[in-house]
């Protein structure tokens, strides 16, 4: 007693029922190429997005702090000029610049990298004026300083 539920003319996988219903199998080969495509173009940006103002920063051993909002930069650099972020701006425009960006929500971190040849008193001044501005959550940008070689 045999049975045959294939239909057609009893051959398994006929042509008819093979093409006669949709598929349901995605191709994802387009899909992994584009993947891999932006996965290579943001790894060759990523470090370019980085890059601002090239200052020779001092070392110390002390340990990075921990922030999920991306704070603003002020670099003072080796002839004692003052970026905001990557663009150079004058002392008197400083405070109101961050205060524009900040939206005078004076709660807004703020890091001063300053180049190692620069005097402290430079640095200092810098950080003076945000201080009297309000601005309260400032820190100071260092290179960690690495161990000696082991021998």
């Amino acid at each position: 007693m045999a049975v045959s539920l294939g239909g057609g003319n009893g051959r398994r996988g006929s042509r008819s029922s093979r093409y006669g219903r949709p598929m349901s199998e995605i191709n994802v080969t387009p899909f992994v190429d584009v993947m891999l495509v932006l996965l290579i173009v943001f790894m060759v940006t990523a470090p370019l997005l980085t890059v601002g103002v090239a200052v020779d920063l001092p070392q110390t051993r002390a340990r990075s702090l921990g922030d999920d909002r991306e704070p603003l930069a002020v670099t003072i650099d080796k002839d004692g000029q003052v970026f905001l972020q990557n663009t150079l701006i004058a002392e008197e425009e400083l405070v109101p610049k961050l205060e524009a960006i900040s939206g005078n929500g004076y709660n807004q971190r703020i890091f001063v990298r300053g180049d190692r040849t620069v005097g402290y008193g430079k640095v200092m001044e810098v950080m003076g004026l945000l201080n009297a501005a309000g601005f309260t959550r400032i820190g100071l940008v260092t290179d960690s300083l690495r161990p000696p070689p082991q021998q």
